[in-house]
């Protein structure tokens, strides 16, 4: 029994990892708007950050891996985040992806 709880708290760090908004994906860049005009595009994606306040920066941080890893998996390897205010609470965040 008491070996229970570190198998089962290790199993559950383990796929906490294998989420793909807790790294960054490689192969896939971003870029500016610019940038993409002879790009094919791919799709629109958006999200939500799942914490604000003391973890704001990381749930931003996780959103944004995770639309790099859900565009690069709709085929794409540029993505163009739209422009945030430094500073600015962001309760959403977009981006659009592009195949160049």
């Amino acid at each position: 029994m008491k070996l229970l709880f570190p198998i089962l708290t290790a199993a559950s760090l383990a796929a906490c990892t294998q989420d793909p908004g807790f790294k960054r994906v490689s192969g896939i860049r971003e870029a500016t708007a610019a940038e993409v005009a002879q790009c094919s595009y791919i799709a629109d994606f958006r999200m939500t950050p799942g914490v604000y306040g003391p973890l704001a920066e990381q749930g931003l941080r996780y959103a944004r891996n995770k639309i790099l890893a859900d565009a690069q998996a709709a085929g794409a390897n540029t993505v163009v985040f739209d422009q945030v205010t430094p500073g600015a609470d962001v309760y959403e965040i977009h981006a659009v992806a592009y195949r160049c």
